[in-house]
């Protein structure tokens, strides 16, 4: 399933007894559909308040639907900031998070003129312009395998043997005149790294730090402060990869 959802109102992904979560919301409507629980596995978890614009989940349906039928019939049962977007059967290989290679984030600004409130929503909105010019310069220090501990939310170490080792293949800049779009690619991505990816760049661009201070946080693996962390409704994940792009940073 490709999903969509504004994560305004969401207390993330991940399903939990005492919050609305997306997963939370999709599996309670395919128990509606199936009549039976039926599990899903996402390809990551979005925090609270992060939107998802093609998040990909799993699932072993108990009853054999086809996939029209399964995608008219799900979105009958969601709530309304909530979307299957595409459903289709996959190989019994295929899982949602671990065939993934990799991922593309965007985080999306603005300043001068006020937004409307639905626009406002997914993009966040900055009482000054940055200096365009150094924020595109702190972005272009970030491509590359990096140990992003110090862009990491606390106690989040990652998984497996790479630790906090990440390989960023894409941070460009894109847009202008009272808005701009970050965008991010990666083989993989900490928990809270993309925000605070932004929240460091955005320090230099706004004149409080020099690009010297976060070069110190690529090379400190965790030996300085944490980078400050921007606010989750910029954030959007837009699409997982499941097979390497001949050149990172295409268009999909």
């Amino acid at each position: 399933m490709r999903i969509a959802y504004l994560g305004t109102y969401f207390a993330g992904w991940q399903k939990q007894d005492n919050a609305r979560t997306v997963q939370g919301e999709l599996e309670k409507a395919l128990a509606r559909l199936y009549r039976q629980p039926v599990s899903t596995v996402g390809a990551g978890r979005t925090d609270a308040g992060v939107h998802a614009a093609a998040q990909i989940a799993h699932c072993d349906p108990p009853l054999a639907i086809p996939p029209a039928g399964v995608l008219q019939a799900i979105n009958g049962l969601l709530p309304w900031d909530l979307r299957v977007l595409h459903v289709a059967p996959v190989p019994f290989s295929f899982h949602a998070r671990r065939s993934a290679v990799g991922k593309r984030y965007c985080y999306r600004l603005a300043w001068g003129k006020l937004l409307p409130p639905w626009e406002g929503l997914r993009r966040l909105w900055l009482p000054r312009p940055p200096d365009l010019e150094m924020l595109a310069k702190a972005l272009r220090l970030l491509p590359g395998e990096h140990d992003f501990l110090c862009f990491s939310l606390s106690g989040h170490t990652g998984h497996g043997t790479r630790g906090t080792v990440r390989t960023l293949f894409v941070a460009a800049l894109t847009g202008g005149q009272g808005k701009a779009d970050i965008v991010f690619e990666g083989d993989g991505f900490l928990r809270g790294m993309v925000r605070r990816l932004v929240g460091a760049a955005l320090e230099v661009a706004q004149g409080r730090q020099e690009l010297s201070w976060l070069q110190g946080l690529l090379a400190a693996k965790g030996g300085l402060p944490p980078a400050p962390t921007a606010p989750p409704h910029g954030l959007t994940l837009e699409r997982v990869f499941y097979r390497r792009p001949q050149r990172w940073g295409t268009p999909p």
